[in-house]
């Protein structure tokens, strides 16, 4: 998937081939925020400003705007399986996080390539 980024937050583009347009929307939100273009640079800047507006909005509303992803992620395993990712990792000679993180990365690397 193809992506901007702006204030921290994440946009989805995709494009309509029956329309010719493109489109996507802020994600990470519990909103729903669209935006859309015509070429990559209306895109662009219809996507900051969906941002900005969402950012006006909860400031008006006086509620916190959600975030999107942080790159922070607490995963809960259960004791056995967390013995065998540190003696792994201990193996590699990397910590538990850099272990996980590359598993991670390469489970995911391979779901986009499909």
């Amino acid at each position: 998937m193809n992506t901007l980024s702006y204030k921290g937050y994440i946009g989805s583009v995709s494009f309509s081939e029956a329309d010719n347009v493109f489109f996507g929307k802020v994600e990470g939100i519990r909103g729903l925020v669209n935006f859309e273009g015509e070429s990559v640079r209306e895109l662009t800047d219809a996507f900051h400003e969906a941002v900005d507006d969402y950012l006006a909005y909860c400031a008006d509303e006086g509620i916190e705007p959600d975030k999107s992803y942080s790159g922070v992620l607490n995963v809960r395993l259960t004791p056995e399986i967390h013995r065998q990712i540190a003696m792994l990792a201990k193996q590699a000679g990397l910590t538990i996080n850099a272990y996980i993180k590359a598993a991670l990365e390469e489970k995911a690397e391979k779901a986009m390539a499909m």
